[in-house]
């Protein structure tokens, strides 16, 4: 079982038209509610690859309805902590003849103190029962920075693997918890760090560093550009799939999924990391969110090259010898 935990959820009113007229009045042509929010995305994807889960999230006011709503027709295994405040909401725009999708975010909602230690007691009672604990998203406000670098901790305690996926001022301290997985996206690591990883050195430079916090594996992604991972002191480099990107919103999320499916299925280091770079590449090719099937990723799969960077593992032959 995994446990994906999101403390910033998102309720998207998504709008469609067939195109749009900036400066004008535009008329849409349909409109859905759509839960939204890193994790929960996660989940969905899980889902999609058969990976039995739950979510754990907070919800509030209007919005908390409608995306309590959304979760439970989208099937996604969930429990809430309720909050006074009212959950985050964004307007997706989608234009279907370009086509091109555009978010606009409204206001993170404000955690109380009650409410953080409601969500931790919470923790303690599910990461038990659980194989894997995804921390994924950022956090809404200063008071719920401490959950993330929590529930890491007590996963550890408890011996179950964590996932990182965060970004913002707690990432430091989430790191500092020590997870056995981070993923980071590499504009993300720049605005949270200040850095410039503009350069395959600087990557890979990071990639060591955060080694040396006791992280078992780690996974950079950027877009379009090459994906960087790292196994204890193994640097691996995947270049991009050859895609026509219609939305690349949640193939972080993709990926992170497509990691933790194959940690829970017990795969080959390499083909769990092929499975995730093409679940985020079929992702950022279709409109749908975290809505990638199996057959889908397999399409996808044989053209990602897995390619050793630097210093390569020594496979020895210790068959017996006749």
């Amino acid at each position: 079982m995994i446990l994906a935990v999101t403390i910033n959820p998102l309720l998207e009113k998504r709008l469609f038209f067939k195109s749009v007229e900036l400066g004008a009045a535009n008329r849409s042509k349909k409109e859905l509610f759509y839960a939204g929010g890193k994790g929960i995305n996660v989940s969905r994807q899980l889902n999609r690859l058969g990976i039995q889960n739950t979510s754990v999230t907070f919800l509030g006011g209007n919005n908390g309805k409608v995306l309590r709503r959304c979760l439970t027709d989208d099937k996604i295994d969930f429990t809430a902590v309720s909050i006074k405040s009212e959950t985050r909401l964004a307007s997706v725009i989608i234009e279907e003849t370009q086509p091109s999708v555009s978010t606009f975010f409204g206001l993170n909602s404000n955690i109380t103190g009650e409410e953080v230690s409601e969500f931790k007691e919470r923790l303690v009672k599910m990461i038990p029962n659980c194989t894997i604990v995804v921390f994924s998203g950022s956090s809404p406000c200063r008071a719920a920075d401490e959950i993330f670098p929590f529930g890491i901790e007590l996963a550890n305690r408890l011996d179950k693997i964590s996932i990182l996926d965060t970004y913002g001022d707690h990432l430091p301290t989430c790191i500092d918890a020590e997870p056995t997985v981070i993923h980071n996206n590499v504009r993300e690591l720049e605005k949270s760090f200040g850095i410039n990883l503009s350069g395959e050195k600087s990557k890979i430079d990071l990639l060591r560093k955060l080694l040396s916090n006791n992280i078992k594996l780690l996974f950079l992604t950027d877009g379009a550009n090459p994906t960087y991972a790292a196994k204890y002191d193994f640097i691996y480099k995947v270049e991009s799939l050859p895609i026509k990107a219609t939305d690349p919103t949640g193939s972080g999320d993709a990926f992170v999924a497509g990691i933790a499916s194959g940690l829970e299925r017990s795969m080959v280091f390499e083909h769990f990391l092929k499975l995730a770079v093409s679940l985020g590449a079929a992702n950022a090719a279709m409109i749908e969110t975290c809505d990638v099937t199996a057959a889908m990723a397999d399409k996808y799969i044989a053209n990602v090259n897995v390619m050793p960077v630097g210093k390569k593992m020594k496979i020895i032959d210790d068959s017996p010898n006749y």
